[in-house]
């Protein structure tokens, strides 16, 4: 099966022999997550499991960073109309499993700052290249939400639960070299050796024994998929609760008013 993806308004895709490569297409803004971008992103990666023409994925980001996270505005959108965040919810649990069911072997192309859901998105691909000007992070606590789209699943199995604490309750950013020594990270390259090294890394696995390859991710998968099934309804349920609270919500405002947010842990 051959899939089709011009029904797609926020990614590129471009297929070189069986390997296609995926960008997030919306640069002027970093790539944030509109509401309708984050309903394709619950999909694409099921799409992709379909296309029997492609054995590895390339994931990018066009421009400066690879994901923003979240829009600014959509989360006003979203704390206005509860209903769009309980459909957000149905798409952020997509968004995980789709990549975790997804056979295709992923390598995350991290050409820019990976963050909120962008570093889950990334995080969660099988080999993860980053430029070493690029940060990593998952800051939903410093817009006031909890870290419930996934975030909470990934980061504890990558480097264990202290770090994963620390940088999950303070919602710092890491660089890309830090990332690389603590694990999180496969490979920190220059800039300029980006695109040589995911290259390498793509034929290097397209030319592999397909079928043990895939076998084998999925092999490996099957924890963190168990894992995820258990935490992520509670995580976001977390979320959604943070959704509606006065810090979310002046986060928001101290954001439209570029001030900084004053937190009173209501």
């Amino acid at each position: 099966m051959i899939v089709d993806y011009s029904g797609y308004k926020y990614f590129l895709f471009e297929q070189e022999d069986r390997t296609m490569t995926v960008t997030m297409n919306r640069p002027a803004q970093l790539n944030a997550m509109t509401a309708e971008m984050h309903e394709e992103s619950s999909r694409i990666f099921y799409d992709l499991g379909l296309d029997h023409s492609i054995d590895v994925v390339i994931f990018t980001g066009a421009g400066k960073a690879f994901s923003a996270g979240g829009d600014i505005v959509g989360m006003r959108e979203m704390y206005e109309d509860t209903e769009m965040f309980d459909r957000s919810i149905n798409e952020a649990k997509r968004v995980v499993f789709g990549i975790l069911d997804c056979d295709k072997v992923i390598i995350c192309k991290m050409n820019g700052d990976a963050v909120g859901l962008g570093a889950t998105m990334a995080l969660f691909c099988d080999i993860i290249i980053a430029a070493d000007h690029a940060r990593i992070g998952d800051p939903h606590v410093r817009v006031g939400l909890a870290a419930g789209d996934g975030g909470a699943v990934i980061w504890p199995q990558a480097i264990g639960y202290a770090k994963a604490k620390e940088y999950l309750m303070t919602g710092d950013l890491i660089t890309a070299p830090d990332a690389q020594a603590m694990g999180l990270i496969n490979y920190s390259v220059p800039a300029d050796e980006l695109d040589a090294k995911v290259d390498a890394m793509a034929k290097k696995l397209g030319n592999g024994a397909m079928k043990s390859i895939k076998y084998t991710k999925t092999a490996i998968n099957i924890g963190l998929k168990q894992l995820a099934h258990t935490m992520m309804d509670t995580c976001m349920a977390y979320e959604a609760l943070t959704n509606r609270s006065q810090d979310h919500l002046e986060s928001i405002n101290a954001f439209s008013e570029k001030r900084k947010p004053k937190f009173t842990g209501l």
